[in-house]
C-alpha cells in the first residue's frame, strides 16, 4: 500500500541508512517552516536542538504522540538518527517551535514503558509507518520485540519557560487595564468641568 504522494518503497529509499537524501532534506525544511507557523495541529512541532559537532541550531520537523495526558517525540528512523544522538549530546535540553519557542527538556523513558507510546505514534504520525517495522494494529507484543531501537522522548516544558509567558500575558494584561482606566477617567473629568456646556 502506498503513501501520497510517494509510495512506501519510495519514502524508505529517502533515508537509506537512516541518513535523508537530498529530496527527504527539502521537504524536511519545507515542513519545517509550516509547523514553526503553527499551521497544523498541536502535535506538529519543529524540534530545535544545537547540532552534535557544530553547534548551530539544526531544525527537525516531528510529530507528537500524545499518551496519558503528556507528550512524546519518537524518532522514525530510531536511535541512531540525528536529531536523537543531537538531543543526547544536549542532555535534552531542546525548544519545540509552534508559532512560539518553548524550551523543554526531554527525558528518554524506559525501554518498558515505551510500546503503548510507540503504537500511538504509528496512529498519530502517517509518515512514520513506512518506517517502523510494525502495523500500528498490531499487539502489543510486537512494539516490544521494536522498542529497544525505538527511544520515546517525554517532553516536559521549561518553567521558566511558561513564567516567562504568563509574565507577558500579565504585563499586557495590566497595560489594557491601565488604558481603559484612564480613557474612563478622563471622560469623567470631562463631565465634570466647571461651566461645560449643556446640551
Amino acid at each position: 500500500m502506498g503513501s501520497w504522494p510517494f509510495p512506501d518503497a519510495r519514502l524508505r529509499a529517502m533515508y537509506a541508512g537512516g541518513r535523508a537524501d537530498a529530496t527527504a532534506r527539502r521537504f524536511a525544511r519545507l515542513w519545517a517552516a509550516v509547523f514553526r507557523l503553527g499551521l497544523l495541529p498541536r502535535r506538529w512541532v519543529t524540534l530545535e536542538v544545537p547540532g552534535r559537532r557544530s553547534g548551530h541550531v539544526t531544525r527537525f520537523p516531528l510529530g507528537m504522540a500524545d499518551w496519558h495526558g503528556q507528550w512524546y517525540l519518537v524518532p522514525m528512523l530510531g536511535g541512531e538518527c540525528n536529531w536523537v544522538r543531537n538531543v543526547r549530546a544536549a542532555d535534552g535540553h531542546a525548544v519545540l517551535r509552534r508559532r512560539r519557542a518553548v524550551r523543554c527538556r526531554l527525558v528518554e523513558v524506559p525501554v518498558s514503558e515505551r510500546p503503548p507510546i510507540i503504537r500511538r505514534y504509528l496512529e498519530k504520525v502517517p509518515g512514520a509507518r513506512p518506517h517502523i517495522p510494525v502495523d500500528r494494529h498490531a499487539p502489543l507484543a510486537d512494539f516490544e520485540a521494536i522498542s529497544p531501537r525505538y527511544p520515546a522522548f517525554l517532553v516536559v516544558p521549561d518553567p521558566a519557560s511558561s513564567r516567562q509567558r504568563h509574565r507577558w500575558r500579565w504585563i499586557l494584561g495590566t497595560g489594557a487595564a491601565v488604558v481603559v482606566l484612564v480613557v474612563l477617567a478622563a471622560g469623567i473629568f470631562v463631565k465634570l468641568q466647571p461651566g461645560r456646556l449643556r446640551p
